[in-house]
């Protein structure tokens, strides 16, 4: 059985939404055991590096995302050496923005990890072609490779299935007594405040509906189901029949204005301990 424990490995890139600021507020939904942890969110995975569980499945639609946390898990001393080639330069940016998504694995992980250290805010958006981006970020002297935390993540995910999959698939290998935890893009709370670009797809309101059928048909088998989202009058009114949901304040950390992201109030949806206990 997992044992849940807070761990100090921390998240090895940015990521827009990512749940560092949440975290406690997640762990206090947590009990002390589960079976098989899944995060089919992946993103940034600061509740999976917060929980160090030793049984997880971690999967993500977006393949660089995932190429990056293989090339971790699976080669991390040679994705140091050639991280630590990479010059912070506007040119060496653009030129390796360029060849986004080309190369081996292992370049296209370093190149992956090195444009979201220095582009603007560490967002990851792409175009409808796939095609990265995000213009390069005013940072003076960005920490393009940090050895110590790479390695740190290495040993966190040694026998963690790494997986490309669409969220749905937690359907078929989930079973009662796992924990599943949900961080989609989040439902704008309003028309200006999308961003849902992780990939080329987005994600819509359509996909928040399938994703409240998949957790709530993982609630009726026993599966233990968390979800962050925006607090947004939608969520509200999908989870409200068969959820516990508690509104927290988290910070917003993408706006451009800095004047922006102060606390936003955001849903943590909880499945319920009877339906969790259906046979």
């Amino acid at each position: 059985m997992n044992v849940n424990v807070e761990s100090k490995t921390k998240p090895f890139i940015k990521w827009a939404g990512g749940k560092g600021k949440l975290v406690p507020q997640l762990l206090q939904k947590i009990g002390r055991e589960y079976g098989i942890y899944h995060e089919p969110f992946l993103g940034g995975g600061a509740l999976f590096w917060a929980l160090a569980p030793t049984h997880a499945v971690l999967s993500d639609s977006n393949e660089h995302l995932v190429n990056a946390y293989i090339a971790v898990r699976d080669n991390v001393e040679a994705l140091i050496t050639e991280l630590i080639s990479y010059p912070h330069d506007k040119r060496f940016f653009y030129q390796t923005r360029a060849f986004f998504g080309k190369g081996n694995n292992l370049q296209r992980a370093a190149s992956f990890i090195y444009l979201n250290k220095t582009c603007f805010n560490g967002l990851f958006r792409v175009n409808k072609s796939g095609e990265f981006n995000v213009p390069f970020g005013d940072y003076e002297n960005p920490t393009i490779c940090n050895a110590e935390a790479l390695r740190a993540c290495n040993y966190a995910l040694r026998g963690v299935d790494v997986r490309q999959q669409d969220f749905t698939d937690v359907i078929y290998r989930a079973v009662k007594g796992d924990l599943v935890y949900f961080d989609p893009p989040y439902l704008p709370l309003s028309a200006t405040s999308s961003f849902t670009a992780y990939t080329s797809n987005g994600f819509s309101l359509a996909d928040h509906v399938r994703l409240r059928d998949v957790a709530l048909e993982l609630s009726k088998c026993g599966v233990r189901v968390i979800i962050s989202n925006s607090a947004a009058p939608a969520i509200r009114d999908l989870y409200a029949d068969h959820f516990d949901i508690d509104v927290v304040l988290a910070k917003r950390s993408i706006n451009a204005d800095a004047e922006g992201r102060g606390p936003i109030k955001e849903f943590i949806i909880t499945s319920r301990p009877q339906l969790e206990e259906s046979p």
